[in-house]
């Protein structure tokens, strides 16, 4: 029995998450979410136990892409949402915006600031939007 082949644009996000937590240890989750907040691929870095129930984060990526999208209402005045930073008190989070959907990617408390702006540049070299 052979499996259906998965989405070519899955799989290209699920290379594009897998790429993004190659760029250090302190990344902790990779996604892509469409302007709903739907998971498109996304994976954790392996050890590493989610902060998150799965209806959690169901409802962090929906309240990600509302935000996401309200900030598009700025654009002409501010200019294009290049990425977001949050910091909470057991990780950070950041997500970079692309015409269609955003990417959501966690890291380390810990994270220094200086590798923070490393893995920013680096994702966003990433994704092309350097």
């Amino acid at each position: 029995m052979s499996r259906p082949q998965a989405d070519p644009e899955t799989r290209r996000y699920r290379e594009k998450c897998s790429s993004i937590l190659a760029i250090s240890p302190r990344l902790r989750y990779a996604g892509v979410m469409n302007r709903f907040g739907r998971t498109l691929a996304g994976g954790l870095r392996k050890g590493v136990v989610p902060l998150l129930r799965q209806d959690e984060a169901r409802n962090e990526f929906f309240i990600e892409a509302t935000r996401n999208q309200l900030r598009k209402n700025f654009e002409n005045s501010i200019g294009r949402t290049e990425y977001t930073f949050t910091e909470n008190e057991k990780v950070k989070i950041l997500t970079i915006t692309s015409e269609e959907h955003f990417y959501y990617i966690t890291m380390d408390k810990e994270t220094p600031a200086a590798e923070m702006t490393e893995i920013v540049e680096a994702a966003k070299k990433q994704l092309g939007k350097s």
